[in-house]
């Protein structure tokens, strides 16, 4: 399994512009707690699951409108690569190094 937990320093590229934030990454077990802060506000992490070094997630967000998010992010020493999937919105890439 791989060292997941910590504070990522992350990007998402959005259709507003690539959004930076900081995820908090706190794992026990298959499963991990958190949050993510950045300009948009902060959401908690929800049903937040480990599996290997693949870490699973949701996000209600209310900025720029209420909609919920579901990330994947697999984790490479102290980098991170995934995608958004925002509903009807599609999906946008994410990235992030270790704090």
């Amino acid at each position: 399994m791989a060292a997941v937990d910590g504070d990522w320093d992350v990007t998402i590229k959005s259709p507003m512009g690539d959004q930076k934030a900081v995820l908090t990454v706190n794992s026990d077990g298959s499963s991990f707690s958190g949050q993510m802060s950045g300009g948009l506000g902060s959401m908690d992490i929800s049903n937040g699951t480990v599996d290997g070094d693949t870490l699973s997630w949701g996000m209600d967000i209310t900025v720029p409108m209420p909609m919920h998010l579901d990330a994947t992010a697999t984790v490479a020493g102290d980098a991170m690569t995934g995608e958004v999937k925002a509903g009807a919105f599609g999906s946008m890439g994410l990235s992030g190094t270790r704090k």
